[in-house]
Parts: structure tokens; C-alpha cells; sequence
């Protein structure tokens, strides 16, 4: 039952906390694919116009071959010889001559000059020389006085759908002009086709990687900000666990002082009712035991009545001790001359002298606010119930104090045989008991006298053996 409250009292608490950890991932992951989605915009737009300042760059790349060529190579092959002729050694090695001084450094990687007839006439591939309607549509689109530029990529399927290909060449098909009206048209003569083929890899490379350091910067930055909001969330969640947690022991303590105080009351009124015959039972068997003393010495039978009579006053003496408020009367007192005097009172017993007891005082403890003579009844219980625990004559009580900041400690353990950890999730529980004759009410007079001084009592078993009882209680200061 108990753990039922918990959870329900946990899920009404962190119920807001949900919603706060839906909103936060559901917003980190919008705001991650909005940015993985800019990024790849961004980087489509970059490629968009490096695209366009390489056909500009492969444009003023052609228009000034195309000049150099002309001025270096066909006006001074015609002028001379009066007809162009590549198959000549010298006109060949003019032209690539040409070609190569005035592309050197631009990084092109292929030349291809077609005649007419598309077939290529010159090539830096020795190999494509000859080659025939190997221009294709560009070509007829150049032919007609069009510059026609188109972006090759290589690579596999994975490379090409994110962009990142092996190789990205720019290619250009741009018509050979005859910059010199040599004939009577308006229109200067196109004369051939140049097509260049240049390398841009490493230009998209580099907008790979810039997208990539955008993409994978705003991935950290959110993964970042997930996990301070995931760190605010918990740390939420915990206090507000802990709260519920708190409110939970407060009710069960509630609850519990409840249900004490109407035992208490019933206690006391059927205490009160049963102590005064009691007491005239018990005065008249012992009038009785001293004429049957002179009558009938062997008669044990007012004795018996007046032993029980002396243990049931007992019983309801404990009854009326728990169920009476406790109102300590306190003051400044040490806490280690309390348990001496019990020590002293103990020692003086028969019955517990064989009972070693162990101090490891601090020393030089701060005074504590409490009642001498509860404190001293309570003490006195706990060095019973210990010396009840153990039944062997080598046994001994370790008794330790130390101090810290606002408070006194002092523990008591003994060397007995311990409590069975279902006996000891029941040891606060009114009238259970594992004793033949007991009330099951020791240790709860005990609890309320800590309490009455603002204290707090701990029972557990001792790491090797035995039981330890554990008092803490606010110091003077």
C-alpha cells in the first residue's frame, strides 16, 4: 500500500516533468533537423554558385585561348602557309605550344579543339586526336555560337546523394571564333570548337567540409543544450520526489500519531479504571499472605496473587508512560554524566556484573538541552534490553559519543545475538513484541522521550554482531 502511494504520489509530481521532457526532445529535434536542413541548403546554394563562378572562370578561360590562338597560332599559320594543317609537325607543336603557355597554371586538365567537321583536331590526350562526333550535342549547341557548360561527378551511390563525390570536373564546350573579319559577313565566323575540362574537387571539398562542420557544430551545440535540459529535468524530478517522499513520512507519521494518541486515550481511561481495584487486590493478598504465613506457611497462593498484582501495576505503569504526553523539563546537562549514572546504578547489580562495558567517549562534548531524569529512564532501557540480549557471560556494550556541528551523538552496541531484519521493520510498532512477558512498549517510551527533546533514535544491527542504538540530540549551543 505503502508503495502504491509512493508511485502515485511520484507520477502526480513528475507528471509536469513529462510534458517538459517531451517538449525538450521534440524541440531539439526540430531544431536539429532545421539545422541539418539550412545546412544542406546552404551548402546547396554555395555549390549553386561556385557552379556558376567556374563557368564564368572556364568562359574567360576560353575567351582568352581563344584569342591567344588566334593571334599566336592562326593568324601567323595563315598568313604564312595560308591554310591551316595540324597534321604538320611544326603547326601542331605551334598550337600546343600556345595552348599549353596560356593555360599553364589554371589547373586544366583537358583540351580539346574540334574542327567543322567535329572531329577532334587537337587534344593534350595525343589519343582522342581523330576522334569523330565525340562533341555531341554541346558541339552543335558551340557550333552555333552557344557557350554550354555541364558538371561531371563521379562516385558511388552513397557519394553522390550527399554530395561529396570523388571527383567533380567542370566541363565547357565554348565555339572557336575568328576574331578577324576576314570575309564580308556580319557575323565573325565560328571556325571550331573548344571544349576544357577542369578539375574542381577539391572546391567541393571544401564545401563538403563545410557543411559538414556546420551540421556536426550545431549537433554538439544540441547535444550539448539536450543535456542541460535533461540535467535540470532530472534534478527536478529528484526534488520533487523527495518532497513527495517527505509528505509521505509525514502523513505516516500523522497517521501513526493518530492512531498512539487513541490507544493512549483508551489506554489511560481502562489504566485508571483497572488500577484501583488492582491496588486493593493487591493490599488485601498481602494481608492475606501475612495470616497464612502464621496459619499455612506452605500456602504460596497470596503470594502469587500479590507477584502478579505487583507485575500487571507493571504493565499499566508502562501503558500509562507511553500513552501520557511527554513535556521535558530541559536544561543544560552533559550527556556522558547521564550514562554514568546508569553505568554506576547497573554496575552495582549482581546480575549484570559480568557485563563488560567498552567507552570511547570524545571527550569534551558540548552540553545538550535535555531532562537528566527521562533521558536517564531511557538509557536505563536501552542497557536492559542489551543485557536481555545477551545471555553469555563474555558479552560486553561499546558506548561511544562524539559530537558535530548543533548536535551530541551517543551509540550503544551490544554484542548479542542481533535482530532478524523482519523483527526489525516492526520494532516501532506499539505492543509487538518477541519477549514472553513484555509489553511491546520499551522502546516506544524510549522513542518518545528522544523525541520530546527534539532528538532522533536509530536501531540497527552491528556489522559483525550485536545490536546498535544510535540517540542524536541537539546540543546547547
Amino acid at each position: 500500500m505503502k508503495k502504491k502511494q509512493q508511485k502515485e504520489a511520484g507520477n502526480s509530481g513528475t507528471r509536469p516533468f513529462v510534458l517538459v521532457k517531451a517538449f525538450t526532445v521534440s524541440s531539439l529535434v526540430v531544431m536539429l533537423t532545421a539545422t541539418i536542413v539550412i545546412a544542406a541548403l546552404n551548402a546547396h546554394w554555395v555549390r549553386k554558385i561556385l557552379l556558376e563562378k567556374s563557368k564564368e572562370y572556364n568562359q574567360l578561360l576560353v575567351e582568352n585561348l581563344n584569342h591567344q590562338i588566334f593571334l599566336r597560332f592562326v593568324w601567323p599559320v595563315v598568313f604564312k602557309h595560308g591554310e591551316i594543317k595540324l597534321r604538320e609537325p611544326s603547326q601542331y607543336q605551334l598550337l600546343d605550344t600556345v595552348v599549353k603557355s596560356t593555360l599553364h597554371s589554371f589547373h586544366v586538365e583537358m583540351v580539346n579543339i574540334y574542327a567543322t567537321d567535329n572531329v577532334i583536331a587537337y587534344s593534350l590526350d595525343k589519343v582522342r586526336i581523330g576522334k569523330k562526333n565525340a562533341g555531341g550535342v554541346h558541339y552543335e549547341k558551340a557550333m552555333k555560337n552557344e557557350i554550354i557548360s555541364k558538371l561531371v561527378q563521379q562516385g558511388n551511390w552513397i557519394e553522390l546523394t550527399f554530395w561529396f563525390p570523388q571527383e567533380t570536373k567542370i566541363v565547357t564546350f565554348a565555339p572557336l571564333i575568328q576574331e578577324v573579319q576576314l570575309t564580308r559577313e556580319k557575323d565573325r565566323m565560328v571556325i571550331g570548337v573548344i571544349e576544357i575540362i577542369r578539375d574542381v574537387s577539391d572546391d567541393y571539398q571544401q564545401v563538403f567540409k563545410l557543411q559538414g562542420l556546420i551540421v556536426a557544430s550545431c549537433a554538439t551545440i544540441m547535444g550539448i543544450l539536450f543535456l542541460i535540459l535533461r540535467f535540470v529535468v532530472k534534478y527536478g524530478e529528484n526534488i520533487i520526489e523527495h518532497r513527495a517522499e517527505e509528505r509521505l513520512k509525514l502523513e505516516e507519521k500523522l497517521r501513526q500519531a493518530e492512531h498512539l494518541s487513541a490507544i493512549g486515550e483508551m489506554t489511560a481511561g481502562v489504566s485508571h479504571e483497572i488500577r484501583n481495584p488492582l491496588g486493593i487486590i493487591k493490599s488485601s493478598a498481602q494481608l492475606m499472605q501475612k495470616k497464612m504465613a502464621k496459619l499455612d506457611p506452605s500456602n504460596s497462593i497470596p503470594g502469587i496473587i500479590v507477584e502478579e498484582s505487583t507485575r500487571l501495576d507493571r504493565i499499566i505503569t508502562d501503558f500509562l508512560d507511553f500513552a501520557k504526553p511527554k513535556i521535558a523539563d530541559l536544561r543544560p546537562c552533559c550527556l556522558e554524566d547521564i550514562i554514568e549514572k546508569n553505568i554506576a546504578f547497573l554496575s552495582s547489580s549482581d546480575e549484570h556484573k559480568h557485563i563488560r562495558i567498552i567507552r570511547e567517549y570524545q571527550g569534551n562534548l558540548p552540553d545538550i538541552l535535555g531532562d537528566p531524569a527521562m533521558l536517564y529512564q531511557a538509557f536505563l532501557n536501552i542497557f536492559l534490553n542489551a543485557f536481555q540480549a545477551m545471555d553469555r557471560k563474555d558479552g560486553s556494550i561499546t558506548i561511544a559519543t562524539w559530537h558535530e556541528p548543533g548536535f551530541v551523538h551517543a551509540s550503544f552496541t551490544d554484542t548479542g545475538p542481533g535482530i532478524d531484519e523482519d523483527v526489525l521493520k516492526k520494532i516501532w510498532t506499539p505492543f509487538f513484541t518477541t519477549k514472553e512477558m513484555g509489553t511491546g512498549l520499551g522502546l516506544g517510551i524510549i522513542k518518545n522521550i528522544i523525541q520530546a527533546h527534539r532528538g532522533e533514535i536509530n536501531i540497527t544491527n552491528a556489522e559483525l554482531c550485536g545490536t546498535r542504538v544510535e540517540i542524536r540530540l541537539p546540543s546547547a549551543q
